[in-house]
């Protein structure tokens, strides 16, 4: 399972050991518009859904994947430990720059 977490949404993907896709939602398919798509309380209803829809496809145990920097993160997490899933593993896959993009010139007043 693979939560994306991002200023603008939460999407959580869950897929089998191949890679094969089995289910998705996000806050964007649960009905939540505009700004309100990046909050917390969107993250926990994607993760309850992603919770309910992998017990319905008949996984028991999941691995979680957690990637980005949003709001939603550490919320989804937590939901989808308490939905009845057994969590073997939390991996924080977020990309991290090596030395990254150019800052901006100093502001001279």
């Amino acid at each position: 399972m693979t939560v994306l977490s991002t200023n603008n949404n939460t999407i959580i993907t869950l897929s089998d050991l191949e890679g094969r896709v089995q289910a998705w939602a996000s806050g964007g398919t649960l009905g939540f518009t505009n700004a309100r798509k990046s909050t917390t309380h969107a993250a926990e209803a994607v993760a309850a859904h992603m919770g309910e829809k992998a017990r319905n496809l008949g996984f028991t145990t999941v691995t979680v994947r957690v990637k980005g920097m949003g709001y939603g993160k550490q919320k989804a997490v937590r939901v989808l430990h308490s939905s009845g899933l057994r969590v073997t593993s939390i991996e924080e896959r977020t990309p991290v720059p090596h030395n990254g993009c150019r800052l901006p010139r100093k502001r001279r007043t």
